[in-house]
């Protein structure tokens, strides 16, 4: 029967979710240089159009019609069958379209993650296309794997609460594979550019902080316990990361940073993510605190040394932290915080150390061959990269005839 409590909870954190994509916009708009900025949150408002629709017409029922196979099938276009009552498979005390609304805010911000990548230097017209077709063969199938009935990673035991693997993943490895082919902004080594609005970045992470609550402990679909621990472990991680990316930046660089503190925030939201369902509050400490550690390196040793342009660290922050956050799952998951889940490495289930391995790397796998494959027909089609000259501009006049500030300093 429909809870009216548990209908309430999951629709106010639909919307919850919904505001992380404007927070993202504010969060990578501020990171890039000021000609660019309206590109930026360009490309997160579209995408919340262009993914809604999708969503409606197939994707929701590629990702969630019950199916053994590759994807979940047509048997929900246009949500067809797809009513006000309850679906036990999901959730057995909201309406149907209920649950499909809160997946869908999960479905549109996965591929804007993935702009932080190439931001600065792909044609509006290649990203509408880019986005698209993203998101009905990579974003829907992984989603049926992990999520839907019948997915082959969620038969064999695969955990991910709210979307480490389907999200953050499968967004970071395609980030790294657009980075690499879509190659570095021009001049990138004589003026490496710093985040133009500070201001911005700060009200996107606060903004995003505030959308995971939603995003985590919306996923226990109930106003219940489970949805409890969900949110105070989602907020312990995050500040326990964003605590240890600054004590770090103290220790190497004399200075703890807002910037530093920002990323390392998000970081531990990330990180938390598929454990959120599945693990205790002490156990979210050790996550956030390590997730910067990771993360940091990534950001400040790796990126440097093989010099790829992952223009704002989508796949150093995302892809990282979601892969230390899905094995974290394995070792720290206990049935005490959720019977319905599995004991983890460090609760005398090793097993479940490997399934989570066996997501994450079938995620980077599929992930990293399709985004490419995609990247490669959009680029014949229309071509992806700006020309040099309109890249010198900025995108936001050049692909959409705007400014961002009118009174310049």
């Amino acid at each position: 029967m429909i809870n009216a409590g548990d209908t309430a909870w999951v629709l106010f954190s639909s919307a919850l979710v919904m505001l992380m994509t404007p927070g993202l916009a504010f969060f990578y708009g501020g990171m890039v240089r000021r000609k660019n900025v309206l590109s930026i949150l360009m490309q997160c408002f579209i995408i919340l159009c262009v993914v809604s629709v999708q969503w409606v017409v197939f994707g929701y029922s590629l990702s969630f019609a019950p199916s053994k196979g590759f994807w979940g099938g047509l048997s929900w276009l246009g949500l067809n069958g797809v009513g006000f009552e309850p679906y036990a498979d999901y959730a057995g005390t909201i309406p149907h379209q209920a649950f499909m609304a809160f997946q869908a805010m999960f479905a549109i911000i996965t591929p804007a993650l993935i702009l932080g990548a190439f931001a600065e230097r792909m044609k509006f017209s290649a990203f509408l296309l880019f986005t698209l077709l993203w998101a009905t063969f990579v974003y829907d199938p992984i989603a049926h794997w992990v999520w839907g009935v019948g997915g082959w990673l969620k038969n064999m035991g695969a955990l991910d609460f709210a979307g480490g693997t389907v999200v953050h993943i499968n967004a970071g490895i395609a980030a790294l594979t657009t980075a690499i082919v879509i190659g570095r902004r021009k001049h990138l080594d004589h003026n490496a550019p710093a985040p133009h609005n500070l201001p911005f970045v700060v009200l996107g992470t606060g903004l995003l902080w505030f959308g995971w609550f939603g995003f985590n402990a919306g996923s226990a679909l109930a106003a219940n316990g489970l949805a409890v621990n969900a949110f105070v472990v989602t907020n312990t991680a995050a500040a326990a990361a964003g605590l240890s990316w600054a004590l770090i930046e103290w220790m190497r660089n004399g200075k703890p940073t807002m910037f530093g503190t920002a990323s390392g925030a998000v970081a531990g939201l990330v990180a938390i993510t598929p454990a959120a369902g599945f693990v205790n509050a002490t156990s979210a400490i050790i996550i956030g605190v390590l997730v910067s550690v990771f993360c940091f390196i990534a950001v400040t040793v790796v990126k440097p040394r093989l010099r790829y342009d992952d223009s704002l660290d989508a796949f150093g922050v995302h892809c990282i932290g979601g892969i230390w956050g899905a094995l974290a799952t394995g070792l720290f998951a206990s049935k005490a915080v959720n019977p319905a889940g599995a004991d983890g490495l460090f609760f005398g289930n090793p097993r479940q150390f490997l399934i989570q391995a066996i997501a994450v790397l079938a995620t980077l796998a599929y992930s990293f061959v399709v985004t490419l494959v995609i990247y490669r027909l959009v680029d014949f089609v229309v071509g992806v990269r700006v020309k040099d000259k309109d890249e010198e501009i900025g995108l936001d006049l050049t692909q959409h005839r705007e400014r961002a500030y009118t009174i310049l300093e």
